[in-house]
This record gives structure tokens, sequence and C-alpha cells, in this order.
């Protein structure tokens, strides 16, 4: 199936933008032919997946064919030396083909890293979500509850919120897997060009769009530390994403009962 990808400003091995539209369709199907002189000076240098190059729409525009990706091959990388053996608009048209076949490539290597990834991560998301309405719940149930049961329901909060960090690990390492194929698929294509993660999940069927993925440098390991302090105590030191947001609810689940023992004089709750 045919992608288009406008690019604006492609860049260069110099980080130079190339002052052009450069449309990239990933197909079988071989476009309208090169200008012959075109053709002929980069003929033997075209990328192995390379189908065919036609004029753009503006003047000095180009649109590139490529056979389908499947992430497998190396990165495409315009053959050492060939600016050698050609002019400089020849090589400027090299350079936006490689260009073109790496984008594609990623985008392919993406998809072919995280395909197996996307069951996992669905379920572990859904058991995230499931343990943290059970522990909002458990918490409001407080609000209906005896002075005599409190204790009874302090007990259910604690399993609860045994179960929620467990899932906000669970969750986070996935996320920091998918976290980190996206980014290494945006050092090739840049932000502007890179599939998103949602986008992918789509594709398979997947809902995506809630997850909670971040930059993969905020699974890094070991973490800096950033104590969370009240009182001298250590409430909790700085964690991967969902986990962060864990121990946050968790703790601001407490803070509110702690308000309400001191309220009611029960020092010991």
């Amino acid at each position: 199936m045919p992608h288009t990808i406008p690019l604006r400003h492609p860049l260069d091995d110099t980080g130079l933008p190339h002052h052009s539209v450069l449309p990239i369709t990933a197909t079988t199907e071989p476009t309208v032919a090169a200008p012959t002189n075109l053709a002929l000076a980069i003929a033997r240098f075209h990328h192995p997946h390379f189908r065919g190059v036609a004029a753009g729409r503006y003047q000095g525009d180009l649109r590139f064919s490529f056979a389908p990706f499947s992430g497998t091959e190396d990165h495409p990388r315009v053959p050492a030396g060939a600016w050698r053996e050609l002019s400089r608009e020849d090589s400027d048209a090299l350079d936006r083909e490689y260009e073109a076949a790496a984008i594609l490539w990623a985008q392919a290597r993406l998809r072919r890293q995280i395909a197996p990834l996307l069951p996992r991560a669905a379920e572990l998301w859904t058991a995230w979500t499931s343990s943290r309405r059970r522990l909002t719940a458990t918490f409001d149930q407080f609000w209906r509850s005896t002075d005599g049961m409190w204790r009874a329901q302090l007990l259910r909060l604690t399993d609860a919120e045994t179960v929620v960090r467990a899932a906000a690990e669970a969750w986070d390492t996935v996320a920091e897997e998918l976290a980190r194929a996206v980014d290494e698929q945006h050092l090739v294509t840049g932000w502007q060009y890179g599939l998103s993660l949602t986008t992918v999940a789509e594709d398979r069927g997947i809902d995506a769009s809630a997850w909670e993925v971040g930059l993969a440098s905020r699974y890094t390991r070991p973490l800096p530390q950033y104590d969370v302090v009240r009182n001298g105590t250590v409430l909790w030191r700085r964690a991967t994403p969902l986990v962060a947001a864990a121990e946050q609810l968790i703790e601001s689940q407490r803070e509110r009962l702690r308000e309400v023992a001191t309220l009611a004089g029960d020092t010991a709750g």
C-alpha cells in the first residue's frame, strides 16, 4: 500500500535543509521514469529497494518509490565515494533518495520491533486501569464506612495499593521497551516524520491512545534520586513514570486519611 510523506525541509548529512518538498512513496509500483540524464548518472548507486523516481509537483522536487521495507535491512546510506563521481545536482538527488529510504526503513523497523509487544502492553494497561479503579473505589468506601470498620477498610486499601504498585511497575517495564523503539525511530526520521505508537497499534487493531509512554530517558536506570519528604520521612523516591504516578495517588489518599484522623483525634489511625 502506498504511503506518502511530505518532507518540506529534508536534511542532508550536514544537518542543513534542502529547500524543496520531498514526497516519499513506498510502493512496489514504479513511478514515471526520471529524466534520462539523472537516471543514468545515479543508476548504479540506487538503494536495492529503489523502484523509481519522478519529477515532483514543483520544480526541482523529486518523488521516489521503493519496494516495501521489512525493517531487517541495514540502515540505508549513500554508497561511499558516490559523491566523487556525481555532479552536485545528482549527488543531492541521491542524498534525498537515501534519506527517503532511511525514513521508510526506520518506520518498518519500528513496526517490527513493537509488534510482539503490543498485545502484552494492551493487557498490562488494562490491568493498570483496573487496579487504579479498584484503589479509588476502596478509598471512596471510607466515606461510607462506620468508625468501627475503618481499620478493616485500611487493610483493604493497603491490599489495593500493593496491586496498583505492581501493575504500574509491570506497565513501565513494557513501556520502556516501546519508548526505546520509538526513540530509535526518531533518531532517523526526526519527530516530524516518525510513526506514532498510537498509529502502529491502531494498524493492528489495538487502541493505544490512552497509554502513558514517556521518552526513553525517563526510564533510565539507575534513576537520579529525587526524594519526596514529609516531616523528615521519605515518602517515595523518583521512579519510572507510572510508578511515580501510582505513588503520588497513594500518598494523596493517605494524606487525606491522616487529616481526618487528626481532626478526629485518632493519632493511631
